[in-house]
């Protein structure tokens, strides 16, 4: 039995995160992999790149490794006999657009060995910084994970920019994210920062082949990186756990939320997960949600 697990219940599939990794803080792979674990999943972790710290709190020295190296990883992993455990994918940063083709690779490689396998592509480019936001990455890597891993993905968590950069559309509007999120053809978007009717407010928009849900909430004001990161694994954790999309929506953005609140009132610059972690397992956070439409099948 493994450490944890109470008897009679099966044990959690395995998570494969690929994204950065930083030494302090919370952001991308090391918030995802302390959610998933704190959530009782076994996770497998492939950086992309290391870094100190946030890029936002200073600059840093920047870790890559060439592509040859990175890519003789990846086969390694391909050809593990243990890729069947793995439930689930996230992927997110790339250090180099060269990494995408050889984790396009790795993911078609777990969904052979596991069918049901979801991907969930993050793709983090860029954001709302400026009047029309911007790209953080080379246009090189955002067109990698455009072309390589988004076509991959059961489910992708872009925010608002992102969407409208992939799309080539405009997002001003609920409606406008509605529409460019049905473009992309997944199964599952979920936009994150989508636009909001209430003001001083969050949303969250899961759309699907069926139907779109918003969950919304109070923005907090100045709030630590790391939310999309976060939203992204934990929706596919509560997925993989059976719950419906409304039910891990709620839970995705009540746990990001409580973390955030909770981070910011105690005055600290990163997401306090060790510190607040209950707010992963059981937040206390009410969510308000809304169905936008219903349709019977895709437009």
């Amino acid at each position: 039995m493994t450490t944890g697990q109470q008897a009679g219940t099966e044990p959690k599939p395995a998570i494969l995160v690929i994204t950065s990794q930083v030494v302090r803080g919370g952001i991308s792979g090391r918030g995802i992999t302390f959610a998933l674990e704190r959530l009782g999943h076994p996770v497998w972790f492939l950086p992309t790149v290391l870094l100190p710290w946030h890029p936002g709190q200073g600059p840093g020295t920047r870790i890559t490794a060439d592509v040859k190296t990175f890519s003789a990883l990846v086969e390694d992993l391909i050809a593990s006999p243990k890729l069947g455990e793995i439930g689930g994918i996230v992927t997110g940063y790339l250090g180099d657009p060269a990494q995408a083709e050889p984790v396009a690779a790795l993911i078609r490689a777990v969904k052979q060995a596991n069918p049901k396998a979801l991907h969930v592509c993050d793709p983090v480019m860029g954001d709302h910084m400026g009047e029309t936001g911007r790209l953080y990455v080379p246009k090189a890597t955002a067109e990698a994970i455009r072309d390589h891993l988004v076509p991959l993905a059961d489910i992708v968590t872009p925010n608002s920019f992102e969407l409208g950069w992939l799309t080539g559309r405009t997002i001003d509007s609920e409606t406008q994210a509605l529409a460019a999120a049905r473009s992309l053809k997944a199964d599952r978007v979920l936009v994150t920062s989508s636009p909001a009717l209430r003001r001083n407010s969050i949303a969250n928009l899961l759309v699907t082949g069926r139907h779109a849900i918003v969950a919304e909430h109070a923005a907090v004001p100045n709030p630590p990186n790391g939310t999309g990161d976060l939203m992204s694994g934990l929706l596919l954790a509560w997925l993989l756990a059976g719950a419906s999309d409304e039910t891990a929506l709620v839970r995705a953005a009540a746990s990001t939320f409580e973390l955030v609140a909770r981070s910011v009132k105690k005055g600290a610059d990163e997401l306090l997960f060790a510190e607040e972690q209950g707010s992963v397992a059981k937040p206390m956070a009410l969510v308000s949600t809304r169905r936008v439409m219903e349709l019977v099948g895709r437009g």
